[in-house]
């Protein structure tokens, strides 16, 4: 499983460790990702997706999975991620049609 955020992309970044003595040796930043079930509100589900802290908290202010996917771009997510966001146009604009 990668280090990727499903919804925003945000993955493994790399920098150095500096010491007192200013020695540069590599090391790997991690993303803050957590395993959560995100309800969608259209499709009446939850998701299972991996995602960074930051994400949720994004999620939490656009008001809801749903309108999050709608505002960001698919070649961020992951697949899984762009396929709910084309059922979640589709579930939309059926309601809007109705």
């Amino acid at each position: 499983m990668s280090r990727k955020c499903e919804l925003t992309g945000k993955g493994v970044m790399t920098g150095n460790n500096v010491s007192h003595a200013n020695n540069k040796t590599r090391r790997r930043f991690l993303p803050n990702l957590v395993n959560v079930t995100l309800m969608s509100e259209s499709l009446n589900q939850g998701i299972r997706l991996r995602v960074s802290a930051s994400a949720l908290r994004t999620v939490e202010h656009r008001g809801g999975l749903d309108a999050f996917l709608m505002k960001e771009k698919e070649g961020n997510m992951s697949p899984k991620a762009a396929l709910m966001r084309r059922q979640v146009a589709k579930k939309l604009a059926e309601n809007a049609a109705a």
